[in-house]
């Protein structure tokens, strides 16, 4: 017969695997595990299996685990961890892609009836339509305000019902009314919290972010950069290509007012003391682009006029000449 390991041989045991796992993965997925049970956890480790390992166990062992494990190593990012493990949470160990890893967790969701005591975590709307309560029921909804009527036999909600509201505790009466209409409103599995990375910690709406995104905030931020340079005047490379420009429309407009002159400013000069040639630039500009199409319409038309006068000229001799 096996002898049972005590509780310091588990301690030890524990605390060799976390540092292990520390040593072999720079990826952590911290996950809130509140009113997930062993079944369910048991399923999550079998979808995981292959490049995560989930490492459940109590917050004080694995601060202290955590804790001397960074001071052996002298590897200060791993202290990053400890303000993390508050609450009931757990940590996923990954060598896979982040994201990947996140969405495969938050597919193992059970449902759950609504406890006495429990905070809500949503809201919870119950629908109109026929309940198949019989009338005998009607005190339920009439301590709940819910306004219902009598349909062939049965109880019938009227009009949607916000029945409990987010952060709210569930009250003996909402939990006794959602367990008669067979409702599970609440669904729980392994949030993730918080992700670990090589050191970082980082929220876990990063991991939502695409290209697209990234491209996005980039710009502005650089619009942000360019906008405060241009203010105060403070060269820098996003800044650079305004300033050369707005440097040559003053110098260009000095040009104009004064009679000094610059090669660049002879052709805007030209064109103030001669207005039409900007119709001139103009149409040879569409001549450049759209004028072709009408000058072969043109031609064409011509190829077509000229048959047509030499079947005219013939229309003059007699066919017995």
């Amino acid at each position: 017969m096996a002898v049972k390991p005590t509780k310091a041989e588990k301690k030890i045991a524990y605390d060799a695997k976390l540092c292990q796992l520390l040593d072999e993965y720079t990826q952590i997925l911290i996950v809130a595990a509140d009113n997930v049970g062993s079944n369910q956890l048991q399923s999550i480790r079998k979808g995981l299996r292959g490049d995560s390992i989930v490492l459940m166990g109590k917050n004080t062992m694995m601060k202290r685990s955590v804790r001397m494990h960074a001071e052996k190593t002298d590897n200060k990012a791993f202290l990053n961890l400890i303000p993390l493990l508050q609450g009931n949470v757990g940590l996923i160990f990954t060598k896979g892609d982040l994201k990947e890893v996140s969405e495969e967790v938050a597919k193992y969701k059970v449902g759950a009836p609504a406890r006495v005591g429990l905070v809500a975590p949503i809201d919870v709307v119950v629908p109109p339509g026929n309940t198949g309560l019989d009338p005998s029921q009607t005190s339920f909804f009439q301590v709940l305000n819910i306004p219902t009527k009598i349909n062939k036999g049965t109880v019938e909600i009227i009009t949607p019902v916000e029945l409990i509201k987010k952060g709210e505790k569930v009250g003996s009466s909402e939990a006794a009314l959602l367990a008669k209409l067979g409702i599970r409103p609440f669904s729980y599995g392994l949030i993730v919290q918080s992700v670990y990375d090589n050191g970082s910690v980082f929220s876990p709406e990063v991991l939502d972010l695409t290209e697209d995104d990234l491209m996005e905030k980039f710009a502005a931020g650089v619009s942000m950069v360019t906008a405060l340079s241009l203010a105060v005047s403070y060269p820098t490379l996003a800044a650079a290509p305004h300033m050369f420009i707005n440097a040559y429309k003053n110098v260009l407009a000095v040009a104009v007012a004064t009679e000094y002159t610059f090669p660049q400013a002879e052709k805007v000069k030209e064109y103030l003391k001669d207005p039409s040639k900007f119709a001139v630039a103009a149409a040879s500009a569409g001549g450049e682009t759209g004028g072709a199409a009408p000058a072969a319409a043109a031609k064409e038309e011509e190829k077509k006029e000229e048959p047509a006068e030499e079947s005219d000229d013939d229309m003059g001799f007699s066919l017995f000449d």
